[in-house]
């Protein structure tokens, strides 16, 4: 079951990641280096902070990939269990409408941790601004072709992956030869 989301994961975790390590490499903003007495307490984000990293979720199309993973697991499962029952198919179709509602809340529950997580990563300063960002036309054009670019960078990937794995075994055969080890 796994193999039939990984480009889905290593997708969202390209969208997650690369541009987290982009701003990541900026100099703190003061917002960042302020004291910790300026933190709200327990090292929680303040709600307003929450709001702008839940905001940046939304805005980016991270939620809408959450929410869109709960139909393809429930084909998922439907596929593994009519493969071999047929006459399961009307009655499953039932129960995944009667669960839709139980399941979209754990995407949102994923969407509030992803929240959380930029809270931590970016200040309220920052995430207000890569908001701007996306509500600009550049923006919305940037999440128009995420899609299309994830797709498409999976397969770069998946070749780029292997052709590193060749060339590396095969320029270790090679240093490992000069020591005297045949692999």
């Amino acid at each position: 079951m796994r193999s039939h989301f990984r480009p889905f994961w290593i997708g969202l975790a390209f969208v997650l990641f690369a541009p987290a390590a982009a701003w990541a490499q900026k100099p703190p903003t003061p917002a960042q280096t302020a004291p910790a007495a300026a933190a709200p307490a327990a090292g929680e984000p303040t709600a307003s902070h929450l709001a702008a990293a839940r905001e940046l979720l939304e805005l980016n199309g991270i939620a809408a990939s959450f929410s869109s993973s709960i139909p393809q697991f429930f084909d998922q499962v439907g596929s593994n269990l009519t493969q071999t029952r047929p006459e399961l198919a009307s009655d499953l179709g039932k129960v995944f409408v009667q669960l839709k509602p139980e399941f979209d809340k754990k995407a949102d529950d994923l969407t509030d941790k992803a929240a959380h997580l930029y809270a931590k990563l970016l200040s309220e300063q920052d995430l207000k601004a890569i908001d701007a960002f996306f509500k600009s036309d550049a923006g919305k054009k940037y999440v128009e072709t995420q899609p299309s670019f994830m797709k498409d960078i999976v397969v770069i990937m998946e070749g780029w992956r292997e052709q590193i794995s060749t060339d590396m075994m095969t320029r270790v055969r090679v240093e490992m030869a000069k020591k005297g080890h045949q692999l």
